[in-house]
């Protein structure tokens, strides 16, 4: 089943739905002009398909997860910068209503982009729960992207470039996510973790 960037926004209005999706194609287009990158070259650096590229910018189509996460390492942004870019104060804050799901299951698995940055290459803030039998794949990301996690809850199984490692209440984990990922819950009870991402900029 895909999931979208529209995950744990059910329960909110139509407008919020619609701002998301038109802050998503304003953004797209701002950053990819800002680059210089042509729709096909975006296309090719991202993996995604140009008809894709243009019915985001177009506001006609919310992308998955995976998709959304390619365009933002191709731009050399953070996920926050894609889904809402302001000039704004260097202290931002961001209430818990208003941290965006980007990834759910019924199970009651998600993960949350609490506040993210573009000081010195995108770095972000996430929280993540995995309800037990739940996992999340993630394809790699640009050479030099590092991901620190601290599990909070239960124990995580974290599966990297084939690689499987256990990770239990209480760990800190720190691995460069070049490679494909997985975290994985193989336990009975459910697994809590806090996760940033420092990802380069982009060249």
């Amino acid at each position: 089943m895909p999931f979208t960037i529209l995950d744990g926004w059910t329960d909110r209005n139509v407008t919020d739905l619609d701002q998301l999706t038109q802050s998503l194609a304003r953004n797209l287009k701002r950053w990819r002009n800002e680059r210089g990158f042509t729709l096909d070259a975006l296309a090719a650096r991202a993996g995604v398909s140009r008809g894709m590229i243009i019915q985001i910018e177009q506001a006609r189509t919310n992308p998955s997860v995976g998709t959304t996460v390619k365009l933002a390492d191709a731009l050399g942004v953070s996920i926050t910068t894609l889904l809402d870019y302001e000039q704004g104060p260097r202290v931002t804050f961001v209430p818990p209503d208003q941290a965006v799901r980007m990834w759910s299951t019924e199970a009651g698995s998600y993960t949350a982009l609490l506040v993210g940055t573009e000081a010195n290459g995108p770095l972000e803030m996430w929280q993540w729960r995995l309800m037990p039998g739940d996992e999340s794949s993630s394809d790699p990301h640009p050479s030099g992207t590092v991901e620190l996690i601290h599990v909070t809850t239960g124990e995580l199984t974290l599966v990297i470039g084939g690689e499987t490692h256990t990770a239990p209440v209480g760990t800190s984990v720190a691995f460069e996510a070049n490679t494909p990922h997985t975290y994985r819950n193989d336990s009975t009870a459910p697994v809590e973790m806090t996760m940033t991402v420092s990802v380069p900029p982009a060249r």
